[in-house]
C-alpha cells in the first residue's frame, strides 16, 4: 500500500514538472512552434507509460491520466469545461466480471458439441444479473440480423424469434452498389452493437456473432482481448430480453451448423438476398454465466476556450479523444499492461497540443472551443455517449465535433483520409485546406471497416452534430506505393488492443504534425464562419440535426 502511495505521489510530481516544461515559452509562439513532434511525444510517452497501467476505467492509472490532462488544460489557460465541477464530468459506470469457466454447449438430435472458451467463443451477460442461464434454447441463423426499411431489407420477415438464440453474421450485405448499404462501406447495420440491439428488439434471449477477420476488420485475438476480463457499461435503465451475448470463431460456427446438418457457406450465401428468411439450425444452445458487478466512477475531462463573438460564443466546436484503454489483462509475451500508446494516448496528445495552439492565438475565435478527453471508449463509446446525453451545450448549438483517434506514426504523406466522407459540409473545408498545403483529401481507404461508427464521433452524430474524423494518408513521401497500407495492416494484426501498443521514440510523427496543422486550420474556419456546418441533404443524421436546431426555437 505504501509502495503504491509513493508511486502515485511521484506520478503527480512528474505531471506537474512535465506540464510546466511543456507550457514554458513566450505567448507569442505561433502554432508552427506549438504543434511539433517533441510536444506530442512528451504527452504520448507519459500517458502510455507502464506507471498508468493501461488507463483502465476506474483505475489509479486512469486517475493519474485525468490529473495530467486537466493540468495541461489549465496550464494552457483553458477554463474548466463543466462549470462548478471544474475540468471533470463524473458519471457512473458498472464494472462486470464474468467467470471464465463458462460453457457453450450445442445439442443436436444425437450429439452434443462443447466449444472452448476464449479459443472458440466468448460470452457475456446482456443484462446486469449475477446469474444467467440458457437451457436448450432453439438456435436460429438470422443472416445479418438487419431490419432496414430504406433498403427494403428485413432478415426476420414474419418469423417469430422470441425466446430463441440468434446466430448472425458480422458486417452488412456484401455489395458494390454505393446506393445499397453504402456499397463496400460498412454502415451501423454492420456493427456488433447493432446486432445485439436488433436481436433484443426482436425479443431474442441471446445472440451469437460469427467473427471473421474480413468482416470485423481485425483478427480473433482482438475479440479475445476486448471481450475478456472486466467489461464496462452504463447503468441499465430498463431490462432487455437479450440475456446472452456471444462471439464465436468462424471455425466454431462451422461446427455448430454442421451438427444441425447445415452448411455455413450455403447459409451465408442465401443471406445475401432480400428473399432470405431465418433458418432454424436443428440444434439448441445451453450456457450459464456467473458475474459480479461493482459501481465505478468514470470521468470525462474537459476544458474550454470561450468564443469572442457575443452571439456565436454560445455555439461550440468540440474536440474529442478517448484517454482510456484496456488496463491490465491477459499476459501476452510476458507483458500484461495494455498501454494504448497509439490507441489513444496519441489522440489525447493531439487535442492537448491543439488546445495550446488555440490558446496562443492573438485574436480568439468567435465560437467557443471545447477540448474533451473521454473515458470508456473501449467499452462501447460510453464516455462520449454520456457527454452527448448530458452536453454542456445544447445539441443544436454544437457546431461540429472533431475526433482524433490513433494517429499516423510513420511519416509525412501527400494525402489524408476522411472517415465517413461525403456526409457533411466539413469535407469541403478539409479538401480546401489540404489543397492549400499541397495535399489531397480522399475518402476512407478502408470503408468496409465502418470506422465512422466505431469512434466517439458517432456519439455526436447520433444527436445530430456534424462530425469530422481524419486518419493518416496512404501515399507516404519517399516510400513505394502500398507501403503505408502494409504498415497499417501490420499494426492492426500485431499491435491493436495488445500489450505491444507501446510508445516508441522512433515513431515518425511528421505526418501527425501535418494532419494537426490541417485540423487546426479547418477548426479555425468552422469556429469563425457565420453559418454552422450541416449534414448533406439526405444523410442519415440530417433529420436529427434539423430536430435539434428546431428545439432551440
Amino acid at each position: 500500500m505504501l509502495k503504491q502511495y509513493v508511486r502515485n505521489i511521484w506520478a503527480i510530481v512528474v505531471v506537474l514538472t512535465v506540464g510546466a516544461l511543456l507550457s514554458s515559452g513566450s505567448d507569442t509562439i505561433g502554432r508552427s512552434e506549438t504543434i511539433n513532434e517533441n510536444t506530442l511525444k512528451a504527452h504520448i510517452s507519459f500517458l502510455s507509460d507502464d506507471l498508468l497501467g493501461g488507463r483502465g476505467v476506474g483505475s489509479v492509472g486512469s486517475s493519474i491520466a485525468q490529473l495530467y490532462i486537466a493540468n495541461q488544460m489549465q496550464l494552457s489557460g483553458l477554463k474548466g469545461g463543466f462549470g462548478g465541477s471544474g475540468y471533470y464530468q463524473k458519471f457512473d459506470m458498472v464494472e462486470i466480471n464474468t467467470k471464465t469457466d463458462m460453457q457453450l454447449t450445442i445439442s443436436g438430435k444425437r450429439k452434443e458439441l462443447g466449444l472452448k472458451y476464449y479459443d472458440e467463443f466468448l460470452s457475456f451477460p446482456g443484462v446486469q444479473l449475477e446469474q444467467i442461464k440458457i437451457n436448450k434454447a432453439e438456435l436460429v441463423f438470422a443472416g445479418y440480423g438487419i431490419v432496414a426499411p430504406e433498403y427494403d431489407w428485413d432478415d426476420f420477415k414474419d418469423v417469430d424469434v422470441k425466446g430463441k438464440v440468434l446466430l448472425v453474421m458480422n458486417n452488412d450485405p456484401n455489395t458494390d452498389d454505393p446506393d445499397f448499404f453504402g456499397g463496400k462501406a460498412r454502415l451501423y447495420y454492420g456493427r456488433w452493437s447493432y446486432k445485439y440491439e436488433q436481436a433484443a428488439r426482436m425479443g431474442a434471449i441471446g445472440a451469437i456473432i460469427i467473427h471473421t477477420t474480413p468482416s470485423a476488420g481485425y483478427p480473433w485475438k482482438v475479440v479475445q482481448t476486448s471481450w475478456s476480463g472486466a467489461q464496462f457499461e452504463l447503468p441499465q435503465s430498463e431490462q432487455s430480453s437479450l440475456l446472452y451475448k456471444s462471439w464465436v470463431t468462424e471455425e466454431g460456427a462451422y461446427k455448430i451448423t454442421k451438427l444441425g446438418g447445415k452448411n455455413l457457406d450455403e447459409l451465408r450465401e442465401a443471406a445475401e438476398s432480400r428473399r432470405f428468411k431465418p433458418v432454424p439450425l436443428g440444434v439448441t444452445v445451453s450456457s450459464s454465466l456467473e458475474s459480479t458487478y461493482r459501481n465505478v466512477k468514470a470521468t470525462n475531462v474537459g476544458g474550454v476556450i470561450e468564443g469572442s463573438d457575443p452571439e456565436l460564443k454560445d455555439e461550440a466546436i468540440v474536440f474529442t479523444a478517448h484517454y482510456d484503454h484496456l488496463g491490465i489483462g491477459k499476459t501476452v509475451n510476458g507483458d500484461s499492461i495494455y498501454n494504448g500508446a497509439r490507441d489513444n494516448s496519441s489522440g489525447v496528445a493531439c487535442i492537448l497540443t491543439l488546445a495550446e495552439a488555440f490558446s496562443r492565438l492573438e485574436h480568439p475565435v468567435r465560437r467557443t472551443l471545447v477540448f474533451l478527453a473521454v473515458d470508456g471508449e473501449e467499452s462501447g463509446l460510453l464516455g462520449s455517449q454520456y457527454y452527448a446525453q448530458n452536453p454542456t451545450f445544447p445539441a443544436g448549438k454544437i457546431a461540429a465535433n472533431i475526433n482524433i483517434d490513433t494517429v499516423n506514426i510513420w511519416g509525412k504523406t501527400r494525402d489524408v483520409s476522411i472517415v465517413g466522407s461525403n456526409k457533411c459540409t466539413i469535407d469541403a473545408e478539409v479538401k480546401e485546406v489540404a489543397n492549400k498545403y499541397g495535399r489531397t483529401a480522399l475518402p476512407d481507404p478502408r470503408p468496409e471497416q465502418g470506422s465512422f461508427y466505431r469512434g466517439d464521433q458517432f456519439s455526436f452524430a447520433k444527436i445530430g452534430v456534424p462530425a469530422l474524423y481524419l486518419t493518416g494518408g496512404q501515399d507516404y513521401i519517399d516510400r513505394e506505393r502500398g507501403w503505408g497500407q502494409k504498415q497499417g495492416s501490420n499494426w492492426v494484426n500485431t499491435h491493436y488492443h495488445q500489450p505491444s501498443d507501446e510508445y516508441n521514440p522512433k515513431w515518425d510523427l511528421g505526418g501527425c504534425v501535418q494532419d494537426l496543422h490541417l485540423i487546426f486550420e479547418v477548426a479555425l474556419r468552422l469556429a469563425n464562419k457565420e453559418q454552422m456546418p450541416s449534414w448533406l441533404a439526405g444523410d442519415e443524421f440530417e433529420p436529427v440535426r434539423l430536430k435539434a436546431i428546431e428545439e432551440l426555437n
